[in-house]
């Protein structure tokens, strides 16, 4: 029985552990994807273009991309729930500047500076997630960590889309810091404390560049990952525009889509403990199918709203997979190699958001970016296929050099004789 009981306080411990970073999740998914649905009352207020708007959201996933690697290389040799603390009350206080953004221009600065802590953050609470369990349960543990992004899309985006358009698109950012000060009370209470690795260096975490396998799965996000977000960037206008939705109805919409991203994220930790790489394959490939098919099927109020689930579903699907193979390629320097994979889906975000808005500027319609996001998804799809060819050729060639070592002393020792 004390067995028993102490297996439970165990679990019960690392539950809230994981349910405290994934609070951290809920705040950042709320202000990196709510933008979105308010992109219409933003740009009216602002008086710019729908694709300036997009720069905002640009600027946020650049913030990303800058802060991610330096802050977690930064942060080697702290103890990682003090990384975490200071991350995300960073990250409180910059969404609340936001706020008091008087132009555009300063805006586009607010959100850089937000975007910072956001790839360190995820990284570091990865890394402290999967430290929790047993290694076969890394993709779960992971993927329940990024659950807080996937319910910010089912409650925290929805309400702060309703918010934004009650009292004004900006109060977004009031609710989103009040959340991560509430996230560093959680992770101040249930998150254990870890000494930081006695050979934790900036350089250490830094030796994880050197690994091509690395990069290439920084690519397969930075690609794959933008045809999700050239699709998911516009889709206010897609849905009042193209679908003949109103106004009134997105926050429902934004919240079927995060749905998905709940489905979608649960299954994806799922199927990465089986396969991580089989994971990557399966996920790209839907989402080069799904995509095609929204780009025609979008036109349609049924059919629009099943491919809002499913864009979700299978976009959230590919996460936990990314961040297990990036722990798998670059042994020693983990915090790093998890935050580089937020820095590479933001570069998605900024990318996805680049593309949809040049094809749309083009005069293309707002259905063009889903055609752009399914030729960008094949593009990661071929990147994990290299990747995991690399995988095969290397053990064939380790087996070689094994057999050519025992051949040559088999050699020898007949010489010998």
């Amino acid at each position: 029985m004390p067995s028993t009981s102490a297996a439970a306080s165990k679990t019960r411990n690392v539950s809230l552990a994981i349910t405290a970073l994934a609070a951290g999740g809920f705040a950042i998914g709320t202000t990196e994807f709510a933008i979105m649905g308010l992109l219409q009352e933003m740009v009216a207020d602002l008086r710019v273009s729908v694709p300036e708007g997009g720069h905002v959201i640009s600027a946020y996933a650049l913030g990303v991309v800058v802060g991610a690697p330096l802050l977690a290389a930064a942060g080697a040799k702290m103890p990682r729930k003090w990384l975490a603390l200071g991350l995300m009350a960073f990250f409180a206080i910059a969404n609340l500047s936001s706020f008091f953004a008087p132009d555009y221009g300063w805006l586009l600065v607010t959100r850089f500076l937000s975007g910072l802590p956001h790839g360190a953050f995820f990284g570091v609470a990865a890394v402290i997630a999967a430290s929790l369990v047993a290694p076969t349960r890394r993709g779960w543990a992971i993927s329940m960590v990024m659950l807080g992004l996937s319910i910010a899309n089912v409650i925290g985006v929805p309400f702060a889309t309703w918010l934004g358009q009650q009292a004004g698109w900006r109060w977004m950012f009031v609710l989103v810091g009040a959340i991560s000060l509430v996230t560093v009370a959680l992770v101040a209470r249930f998150v254990p404390f870890q000494a930081a690795h006695p050979e934790a260096s900036i350089r250490r975490e830094l030796s994880a560049l050197r690994r091509m396998q690395m990069w290439l799965a920084l690519l397969v996000g930075t690609v794959g990952f933008g045809g999700f977000f050239a699709v998911y960037t516009y889709i206010s206008p897609t849905m009042t525009e193209v679908a003949g939705f109103s106004m009134g109805v997105l926050p429902l919409i934004v919240g079927l889509y995060g749905v998905g991203q709940v489905v979608g994220n649960i299954v994806g930790g799922r199927i990465a403990d089986k396969s991580v790489m089989g994971s990557i394959y399966a996920v790209l490939a839907g989402t080069v199918l799904i995509l095609a098919i929204y780009a025609w099927g979008v036109q349609y109020k049924a059919s629009a709203i099943v491919l809002v689930f499913l864009v979700g579903a299978i976009g959230s699907a590919l996460t936990p997979a990314l961040q297990t193979r990036l722990l798998d390629v670059s042994p020693g320097a983990a915090s790093l190699a998890s935050s580089l994979n937020h820095a590479a889906l933001n570069m998605a975000n900024a990318l996805g958001a680049m593309a949809g808005g040049l094809v749309i500027a083009w005069g293309w319609g707002f259905q063009s970016p889903a055609i752009v996001g399914a030729v960008l998804a094949l593009m990661g799809l071929g990147v994990a296929l290299l990747s995991g060819a690399l995988d095969r050729r290397r053990p064939a060639q380790q087996a070689g050099k094994k057999a050519a070592g025992t051949q040559e002393a088999s050699t020898a020792e007949e010489i010998s004789r």
